[in-house]
């Protein structure tokens, strides 16, 4: 596992590790430091925006698992281990509950035993994929492996879509989706600049410099990403909008970029 740190790129910087640099994380070189105080200078509110993005999972996450009993669940575009990490909330409701990860990430994939911290009544898995190959996740041995297709399954999809340029970012959701049964749900987060477009076009254009081209979508475009599904109240929102609970109070919008969602499939 350890030896995919060959293949980490320290000269360029990368989307995980600058996101664990700008929420306090350790796992991160000088170049992400570089780009995520840049990105911080063109939007200060770049660390509340990623918080709540964070925050919107944790949700999601306990309210398929509380609500509608889910006890399997695929997460895409895992990112660095950051407690509490998937397994964590939804095992804390359910301790049977199975989670498999995705990265492409190597610095993801050094760190996932972090990931693999199971409660002895479930398990946990890491698929070293990328989403623009969703056949790879699917035929993994580790998904094929903890995932029942004939139970719902919980799709999170969460701060990875704006590096997902169309047509491709519709395909490859209903590609992951196809395979899952009905009843299975797609929790997703959403980028926009519909709400600061300024500040977050001046971040995405460091990203682009930095060999991250993004895409940005207003609401009815984040809102067509959910067509043929069954949109759950309170429907596409402002991440920190969805469910909110007490650590949402006095959030100003104007902080906020990203619209989430969770959609049951019929």
């Amino acid at each position: 596992m350890y030896g995919a740190g060959d293949r980490i790129d320290t000269s360029t910087a990368h989307s995980a590790r600058v996101y664990d640099y700008i929420l306090g994380g350790k796992d991160h070189y000088l170049v992400d430091v570089e780009a995520g105080d840049a990105m911080c200078r063109h939007w200060p509110a770049l660390p509340v925006h990623m918080l709540e993005n964070r925050r919107f999972m944790h949700r999601a996450g306990r309210f398929l698992a509380q609500e509608h009993g889910v006890r399997q669940f695929l997460d895409i575009g895992t990112g660095l281990p950051t407690a509490p990490n998937l397994h964590e909330v939804v095992q804390g409701v359910a301790p049977e509950s199975r989670v498999v990860y995705v990265d492409n990430d190597p610095i993801v994939l050094a760190h996932a035993r972090a990931l693999l911290q199971s409660a002895p009544e479930g398990a946990t898995a890491y698929v070293d994929a990328d989403m623009h190959d969703p056949d790879a996740i699917l035929d993994s041995a580790e998904f094929r492996a903890l995932v029942d297709l004939d139970e719902p399954v919980g799709l999170m999809v969460i701060g990875i879509l704006h590096f997902i340029l169309p047509p491709d970012d519709l395909r490859l959701v209903r590609r992951l989706l196809e395979p899952l049964p009905s009843g299975s749900f797609l929790a997703m987060t959403i980028g926009t600049a519909d709400f600061v477009p300024e500040e977050v076009g001046r971040v995405a254009e460091e990203y682009e410099r930095q060999g991250m081209p993004m895409a940005l979508r207003d609401l009815p475009a984040a809102t067509a990403l959910f067509d043929g599904l069954e949109l759950l109240d309170p429907g596409v929102t402002q991440v920190h909008k969805w469910r909110p609970g007490p650590l949402q109070d006095g959030i100003d919008d104007g902080a906020i970029a990203m619209y989430g969602a969770v959609a049951r499939k019929p």
